[in-house]
């Protein structure tokens, strides 16, 4: 029952520029539109986990909601999903283990897990079972970090990597065991 965190990173690791902005994600010319695996990876998912800041972000874009899997916000503060929204999302909060097991106890044992905090969250919580990690060349120079600290290493191991658009590279890693 993986939780597989599915993101890009600038080449210096971060996900969101010093002001949380994420446009640099489309610096990389994309004349035929590839989906750099996307579809692949989301139908194999069951369900999204992702913050609170995430989810607000992703509202804010300018597109059509893009997941087709059931989304669950983590949020102690948010006591529900703004109208326009509600159809798309749920609320859940709690230790992560819990809600991890509430999860798969409703059938939902693929989980994308989204937005930094959370990642980070859930490597702190040592549920993080494999990672898709693709780099965008492009050094930031600041901003908002992929990762953070950790009580102990966690070792994964490699699967794989894939080279998109000519100049994004898609590493994919399973956790050992």
């Amino acid at each position: 029952m993986p939780n597989i965190v599915y993101i890009a990173t600038s080449l210096d690791g971060y996900i969101a520029d010093k002001s949380g902005g994420v446009d640099w994600l489309h610096s990389t010319p994309n004349p035929d539109n590839d989906d750099c695996g996307w579809a692949q990876f989301i139908a194999g998912i069951d369900g999204l986990v992702m913050g609170r800041i995430t989810f607000e972000a992703v509202c804010g874009f300018d597109v059509e909601w893009p997941y087709s899997v059931p989304v669950f916000v983590l949020s102690n503060s948010m006591s529900s999903i703004p109208e326009g929204y509600r159809d798309k999302a749920e609320v859940v909060r709690g230790a992560l283990p819990d809600v991890v097991k509430s999860l798969n106890e409703k059938g939902l044992n693929n989980l994308y897990i989204d937005g930094g905090k959370t990642i980070q969250s859930f490597l702190q919580a040592d549920l993080i079972d494999e990672m898709i990690i693709t780099q965008i060349p492009i050094l930031l120079g600041g901003g908002f970090p992929l990762f953070g600290e950790l009580a102990h290493p966690i070792a994964f191991e490699h699967v794989g990597t894939k080279v998109h658009l000519n100049a994004l590279v898609q590493s994919h890693y399973r956790r050992k065991l």
